[in-house]
C-alpha cells in the first residue's frame, strides 16, 4: 500500500513530537487512535494523544497538512469541542502554515499549542516550531541567511561541544 503525504505527514508529527514530549511537558505521544466522547457518546479518531507528564490526563493531536492556507477558526472550533467531549487537557495542532486569527484565539482559549512542521519534513529532515523553539533537523549542510544561534548536540558524546 502507497502512503499519501499526509499520512506520512502525520507519522512524521507523532515521530518528532514523540522526541520532543518533554518540550510540551509530555511523557510521550501516542499514535493515531479512537477516543471516546464523554458528553456525546460519539467515538473520535485522532492522530495522535499526548500522556501527562504525571500520567494525569491526555491532549488530543491533530496534524493538518493543508499548504496553502492556514487552519482556519472553525478548524479549531472542531478540536476545542473534541478536547471538551473527550476531557482532554488540551491539544495540538500541527500545520505547514499555522493558524489565522480566529484559530490563534480559539487554540488560546482551550490550550491548543499551534506546531508548525514544513510540508515534506522527514524524521531526518525537518523544521519544527513551538513555543517559541525551533527545532532544526538536517543530513546534510545547512545555510543560514539570518543570524542565529545554533547548539549541536552529539549524542554519542553529548558533553563534546560541536563547531
Amino acid at each position: 500500500m502507497v502512503e499519501t503525504k499526509w499520512e506520512s505527514y502525520e507519522q512524521v508529527a507523532q515521530f518528532l513530537l514523540d522526541q520532543m514530549a518533554e518540550h510540551l511537558d509530555l511523557r510521550h505521544i501516542e499514535g493515531k487512535q479512537k477516543v471516546e466522547g464523554k458528553r456525546s457518546g460519539t467515538t473520535y479518531e485522532i492522530d495522535g494523544k499526548g500522556i501527562a507528564k504525571n500520567g494525569d490526563g491526555f491532549v488530543i493531536l491533530e496534524c493538518r497538512r493543508y499548504t496553502t492556507s492556514r487552519q482556519k477558526q472553525e478548524h479549531l472550533e472542531a478540536i476545542a469541542y473534541r478536547i471538551i467531549d473527550t476531557g482532554a487537557k488540551g491539544g495540538i495542532i500541527v500545520s505547514p502554515l499555522g493558524l489565522q486569527e480566529g484559530a490563534r484565539k480559539i487554540a488560546e482559549a482551550e490550550n491548543i499549542v499551534s506546531v508548525r512542521l514544513g510540508e515534506n519534513s522527514t524524521t531526518k529532515e525537518y523544521v519544527l516550531s513551538f513555543l517559541n523553539k525551533i527545532f532544526i533537523g538536517v543530513t546534510d549542510t545547512l545555510q543560514l541567511t539570518e543570524g542565529v544561534v545554533v547548539a549541536v548536540k552529539n549524542p554519542a558524546n553529548e558533553n563534546t561541544p560541536q563547531k
